[in-house]
């Protein structure tokens, strides 16, 4: 038996998400048909992230148990030719059997996009976020400060999730300009249900005024979702790398 780590991009627009399902039409679901196709065995991959529906990556890990002789690097083109267009495996390797490509993970980056201007968008809004209003970016920045560290990020989840706890350290969090875009980079050692949709949900309202940068410590402090910001729309959002 030996196990085989790969590294997933996709495209998540025409996908419900990472995980299988009963029915519809899944990442995992996707990468497990064509690895029984090459192999003839069922294999059940384990991801690095549960991304919903409508999320992308150029950053997933995976990894899976084989009895097939394929050389480990060898597996991404052989996987590569019974996959959909929307979906790629750029690496392939064999690794340690304790590998597993969610416990062994130990954070996440993810990013987000906003276009920010009054006229219509219709270029590439499948990965896209567009805000009309004016949003003051430098505010936005400066609100970065109070996300990073170890917190109670409760007022920052949707309802749903199944963590056993709510504390998450972000150790990286900040915002890049140029023009009318504006991404958002953010890592943690985790992250709960929708919260980096959240997050940047609650910067939008920074962003416009409808927060004050000196409410976000009173926000996390009292963990009220109600007082947090909208939970944006997936299109935006990307996961970026898993940190092992």
């Amino acid at each position: 038996m030996r196990n085989i780590k790969l590294l997933i991009e996709f495209d998540g627009t025409n996908f419900l998400g990472w995980q299988r399902q009963k029915e519809g039409r899944t990442v995992q679901g996707c990468i497990e048909k064509a690895i029984l196709k090459i192999t003839g065995e069922e294999s059940l991959i384990n991801g690095s992230s549960r991304t919903d529906s409508g999320v992308h990556s150029r950053g997933t890990v995976a990894n899976f148990f084989t009895n097939s002789k394929i050389p480990g690097n060898k597996f991404r083109e052989a996987i590569n030719t019974k996959l959909p267009d929307d979906v790629a495996i750029i690496k392939s390797e064999e690794v340690d059997m304790d590998f597993h490509a969610r416990y062994s993970s130990k954070g996440k980056r993810y990013s987000y996009t906003i276009v920010n201007r009054y006229e219509k968008l219709s270029l590439g809004k499948q990965y896209l976020y567009h805000v009309r209003y004016k949003l003051n970016v430098e505010d936005m920045k400066k609100a970065c400060e109070y996300f990073i560290g170890t917190h109670d990020f409760r007022a920052f989840m949707s309802p749903g999730s199944s963590a056993k706890t709510t504390i998450r350290t972000i150790s990286e969090f900040y915002i890049e300009q140029e023009d009318d875009m504006i991404k958002i980079f953010i890592s943690a050692d985790g992250f709960l249900y929708n919260m980096v949709r959240i997050i940047v949900g609650t910067l939008i309202k920074v962003g416009n005024g409808k927060i004050k940068i000196e409410d976000i410590e009173g926000i996390i402090n009292e963990g009220n979702r109600k007082k947090s910001g909208m939970c944006v729309p997936p299109n935006g959002l990307i996961l970026e790398k898993v940190f092992y």
